[in-house]
């Protein structure tokens, strides 16, 4: 019987530099051994980099057994490997630590640092930053926080206590506060709330409002008057994704440098002279293991 491909087993090639191994169960197909495997199912990566990698002898199956190029392979068996990334992008912004106990790790994110590993970014990625940092390889983000978007992030360092912390979010018992900077809206009254529903467009990671039952709502203030713009106060009441940006720029307001919305432009790459304009200002809740009341606030400003 097939495993179940999102059931990850024991890892038996250990943590590298903060990353854990990848794997991937096979599928049904039909291939003549390992080699011809991984370069059918990873066309942009070369038979001579899948080599280099047999060959340090960090290909393994699920058993922890040394794999060979010409190793037969069929459905069911389990191949682990490390991800590698070419001349990756350094991010030269660094994050800083708010707060650390046994349950919470919060951090001050820079912009343009993703927080988990994925696409072009691998070690210039927060999780891996801190798990290198702390030497804790439990570390888990505990909501998520575009790559875009600077500010305040909650990680949990314990497997025994994140779900009480994942609850919070779940039940919506966080309260959320952020920073954007955005034109002025001089036909509108604030504070306003805005509601819509919120889908998947269908241009690769951006969002659209349609017709229909709601399913986000953001609370909108402005804080002050900054010539042709205003810096807004936003308070997620929901947590789709986007949903920011989507509201702001649906009300004729788009973020400053914002790349996604109202209309995606071409990836030309960072161009790290102009962050969006979006700050995840602070993060409040009642601690679920104490009841203390928490409050963390972002040390940046926009």
């Amino acid at each position: 019987m097939q495993k179940n491909p999102h059931i990850p087993p024991a890892l038996p090639l250990p943590i590298r530099h903060g990353v854990m191994p990848s794997y991937l169960w096979l599928p049904e197909g039909q291939w003549s051994d390992l080699l011809d495997f991984l370069t059918s199912q990873f066309p942009d990566v070369s038979a001579q980099r899948w080599l280099s990698r047999i060959e340090r002898r960090e290909v393994v199956d699920q058993h922890g057994s040394v794999l060979q190029a010409n190793s037969p392979v069929k459905r069911g068996m389990c191949v682990f490997y490390y991800r590698e990334i070419e001349d990756e992008t350094p991010i030269p912004f660094s994050e800083v630590i708010l707060y650390h106990d046994e349950h919470l790790l919060v951090v001050d994110k820079p912009h343009f640092l993703p927080v988990t590993p994925g696409g072009r970014f691998l070690q210039e990625t927060l999780l891996v930053r801190l798990k290198k940092q702390t030497g804790n390889q439990y570390l888990t983000p505990i909501h998520r926080l575009d790559r875009e978007t600077a500010g305040v992030i909650i990680f949990s360092p314990t497997p025994a206590t994140r779900g009480a912390y994942q609850t919070l979010f779940q039940q919506r018992r966080v309260h959320k506060t952020y920073h954007a900077l955005a034109p002025h809206l001089p036909d509108q009254i604030f504070p306003l709330i805005r509601r819509s529903r919120m889908e998947d467009a269908e241009q690769f990671f951006v969002m659209r409002e349609v017709e229909g039952q709601t399913n986000s709502e953001t609370r909108i203030a402005i804080i002050e008057r900054r010539g042709i713009n205003d810096l807004y106060e936003l308070k997620p009441l929901t947590g789709k994704r986007h949903q920011l940006r989507v509201h702001l720029a649906s009300l004729g307001a788009p973020i400053v440098n914002d790349t996604f919305y109202p209309v995606a432009l071409p990836c030309r790459g960072d161009d790290f002279s102009a962050p969006l304009q979006l700050l995840a200002k602070s993060i409040a809740f009642t601690d679920p293991i104490n009841g203390e009341y928490r409050q963390f606030d972002s040390a940046q400003s926009l």
